[in-house]
């Protein structure tokens, strides 16, 4: 069965390496004029966290008003990006108006600064990705069996959130349950990019992705399993942070598993333009006892980090690893380059380890066996629900299964044990477990290593299968619980983000923030699909 995972991966990359140019010249040839979403006219819209809670705290600005600008650029830009699932505009501004008397109520300077040391996002509008359960709204994630099915509580790390003050603004699409690298479903349909509404923003916080790029949200809550917040983060040109394995809940996600050891795997973190919130926002979605655990209000010396990087697996023998964009291979070679400059140690990382990063990924995830399957009781059950499975996804071709083709394709490769024998897992998964301590040792407790996100910008609707073999490049990052921060890195000659990852040792995520708010301040960060057209 191993071979078989090989002859997959080699034919992929053939019918990529055959079909990608045609696909940029022949299907879809260069349009003289491209549909473009509305530009950002608030100011308020371009501020962050840190900047709209000072202004919010001198009682400058109220939360209404913030809250009701986020929802006329979210109604603005929705029509275009298809990424909005159910909204609550109506009770979020009844909560913004209680925050303001709230804060009016406050008898003295130091009342309001006691309010919100207790209630850091006092007032602020956060996007909620479907999967991370807000109560009362849709819980389908995006699938046709779960259609009616609505979250009975919080998710605890949106309870989390609420706690601080933040203010829900409505649920945000996902592929079907959370399966695919491209926000697409029978349910909701396609999700687009703002940047090219031809191409997806990514999954499964495909939906955070693109409100996020479109300045339609200040931040949101992803999930993330095999780079389903950085995916996003790259094709949409945002930052995302995978914290540490284990550091944030996953209670109340779905899917979900029994599997005790499942938040080493699965993680929650924070999605948003601005590189300084991150911290913040993650003290916020840890809890304080886990907070406490990763330093982060510790500060971080940059010129004290280490900076070790990588161009892709190049030079690591093993021909299951797919080639990295010139244009991401440039923009890593520019943040290290800028490094050196400010007199930080860089050099390149060796990782012959990660020779069978594909297997042992792949392997990682297939043995979540405890996780939720996408086809329900009665329907694949037995000996037979590999070929139930593959008869699922040959009708969805045709468009005649309620499951989507790619979810399908992700629930057989669990089905099968990402097609190996049971002693070759497990062969792999032991050799992940082997790899945690020797990423340890290499990045220590002041070492990063820059590293492609994924292998390609955003692809073409439909057309995601040609980097979903790339999926290596993030999912052994979750196998192994490492922290990684995606860092936009500006736009390619299509107008394309392209990006690149930080990651740091095992709860050592402040070091990954810290390089990302460098790059930020280096090379400008999140670039907005459509100049500005800035009111006042």
């Amino acid at each position: 069965m191993e071979i078989f995972l090989r002859f997959i991966v080699i034919f992929v990359k053939a019918f990529a390496w055959i079909i990608s140019p045609l696909l940029d010249t022949i299907v879809y040839p260069p349009k003289s004029k491209r549909t473009l979403i509305p530009p950002v006219k608030s100011r308020l819209l371009t501020l962050s966290v840190q900047e709209l809670r000072k202004r919010l705290r001198s009682r400058q600005l109220t939360s209404v008003e913030l809250v009701r600008t986020y929802i006329e650029r979210i109604e603005a830009v929705n029509k275009h990006l298809n990424a909005l699932v159910e909204s609550r505009f109506t009770a979020a501004l009844e909560e913004a108006n209680e925050t303001d008397d709230l804060i009016a109520s406050c008898q003295s300077a130091s009342d309001v600064e006691k309010l919100f040391e207790e209630r850091p996002l006092l007032g602020l509008p956060v996007t909620i990705k479907e999967s991370c359960a807000l109560e009362g709204m849709t819980f389908a994630v995006g699938s046709l069996y779960r259609k009616n099915i609505k979250a009975k509580a919080d998710g605890e790390t949106v309870k989390r959130l609420k706690t601080a003050g933040a203010i829900p603004l409505l649920i945000s699409a996902t592929p079907e349950y959370c399966f695919s690298i491209e926000t697409d479903t029978l349910l909701n349909g396609p999700c687009l990019n703002p940047y090219d509404f031809e191409r997806t923003p990514g999954g499964s916080s495909g939906g955070e992705g693109s409100l996020n790029a479109a300045g339609a949200s200040l931040f949101g809550i992803g999930s993330d399993i095999g780079g389903s917040i950085r995916i996003p983060s790259l094709y949409c040109g945002i930052f995302g942070h995978k914290p540490s394995g284990g550091v944030v809940s996953v209670k109340g996600h779905f899917p979900n598993s029994k599997d005790p050891n499942i938040e080493h795997y699965l993680v929650e973190g924070p999605m948003t333009r601005f590189a300084g919130d991150l911290s913040e926002l993650l003290q916020v979605m840890a809890g304080k006892e886990n907070s406490a655990k990763l330093r982060l209000n510790e500060p971080v010396q940059l010129n004290q980090i280490k900076v070790q990087y990588a161009l892709g697996f190049e030079g690591v023998n093993g021909w299951m690893h797919t080639s990295v964009d010139k244009d991401i291979r440039g923009a890593i070679c520019r943040a290290t380059t800028h490094l050196k400059t400010l007199g930080l140690e860089v050099k390149k990382a060796n990782l012959h380890n990660l020779k069978n990063s594909m297997e042992m990924a792949l392997a990682g995830i297939a043995g979540q066996d405890l996780m939720d399957y996408l086809l329900v009781d009665g329907e694949a059950e037995g000996s037979n629900k590999v070929l139930k499975t593959l008869w699922e996804m040959l009708k969805s071709f045709g468009g005649h299964s309620r499951y989507t083709t790619n979810a399908l394709i992700f629930e057989l490769m669990r089905r099968t044990g990402a097609f190996m024998s049971e002693s070759k897992m497990n062969l792999y998964i032991e050799e992940s477990r082997g790899l945690i301590g020797e990423f340890a040792n290499l990045l220590g407790e002041n070492g990063v290593l820059i590293f492609p996100t994924l292998n390609l910008p955003a692809p073409r609707h439909k057309w995601s299968v040609i980097s979903l073999w790339g999926v290596d490049y993030t999912l052994i990052f979750n196998v192994l619980g490492l922290p990684v921060t995606h860092v936009p890195m500006g736009l390619n000659d299509r107008g394309l983000p392209t990006g690149l990852s930080v990651i740091a040792g095992p709860n050592q995520d402040r070091l990954c923030l810290r390089v990302a708010v460098e790059l930020e301040r280096a090379f400008g960060g999140w670039i907005p699909p459509v100049p500005h057209d800035l009111d006042d």
